[in-house]
């Protein structure tokens, strides 16, 4: 009976994979000003005085040192990744192969690779992104694409099924800041791709209506919002009602909004505990 009981007790979803702390005190949201959805809803306290002036050594330049760990850079690649959509320049940190967790991350409109392997900027939360996935044996890739459109999509598609070949059995979320989020919304709708994303990380970007119904969605593959309330590329009110739009159309799907309560269009990549939202997505993924 004790046998039976320590089989189902490991095969739980409560002892699925969970990312180990790592400077928790630093990244946590400095306050809650209000939670809904049975907390799946959050309104995080954002000061720009506190949150950038007080945390980096130069505003939005360089991160005071005590947020950051180079240890990643050990294992630190600037790689060309040969896919069937061509050779593609990709940056990565941690295992190549075998991986316990992959998490992608696609810049947006101005950007490039080096955006999310940047250590300093940000407030430093690239890099406990980083050391994240370093210290759990997991996979951090930031690649490059041609564009938000078709291209982008399918040459990232090309570095998914790469990269997920060579880690079959982890979980892998697609991150995506700004522009970027097109290319999320267009990978959960390919019927080939969207089979290897166990995830998606909206961060200060836009919403598409024909997610609702996509094979992802189907799966019910966990979504997590990120947006400043003075975002003034993308509206909140726009993607708030978006996240409504999925709870309503499927009740108890896994989703989730922290809005940064006069935050701007970067707040998010800069504010969002990174181990909070993947540890959610690893329980909350089929």
């Amino acid at each position: 009976m004790l046998g039976v009981l320590a089989f189902v007790c490991l095969s739980s979803p409560a002892a699925a994979l969970q990312l180990e702390p790592y400077k928790d005190d630093l990244f946590a949201y400095p306050g809650i000003l209000k939670t809904g959805d049975g907390g799946d809803y959050v309104v995080v306290d954002y000061n720009e005085m506190r949150d950038i002036n007080g945390r980096d050594q130069v505003p939005e330049r360089r991160v005071k040192q005590n947020y950051i760990s180079l240890q990643p850079k050990r294992s630190q690649k600037d790689l060309v990744v040969t896919t069937d959509k061509g050779p593609l320049k990709v940056m990565a940190v941690g295992e190549l192969s075998g991986a316990s967790v992959i998490t992608i991350y696609l810049h947006g409109q101005g950007g490039n690779r080096q955006q999310g392997m940047n250590d300093f900027t940000f407030g430093g939360n690239f890099n406990r992104l980083k050391n994240l996935m370093d210290r759990n044996e997991g996979l951090y890739i930031t690649p490059e694409f041609s564009d938000f459109g078709d291209k982008g999509e399918s040459e990232v598609a090309g570095v998914i099924d790469y990269f997920k070949a060579q880690s079959p059995q982890a979980k892998l979320f697609v991150a995506c800041g700004s522009m970027g989020g097109s290319l999320c919304w267009k990978l959960a709708q390919d019927a080939e791709t969207s089979t290897h994303i166990s995830g998606l990380i909206i961060l200060g970007s836009l919403w598409d209506e024909h997610f609702i119904g996509s094979a992802s969605f189907k799966r019910r593959v966990p979504v997590f919002f990120g947006h400043g309330s003075r975002d003034p590329v993308f509206a909140v009110e726009k993607q708030q009602a978006f996240y409504q739009k999925i709870r309503t159309s499927a009740p108890g799907y896994p989703a989730r909004f922290h809005r940064f309560e006069s935050g701007n269009h970067g707040t998010p990549i800069r504010m969002t505990d990174w181990r909070g939202v993947l540890n959610w997505m690893l329980s909350a993924s089929r």
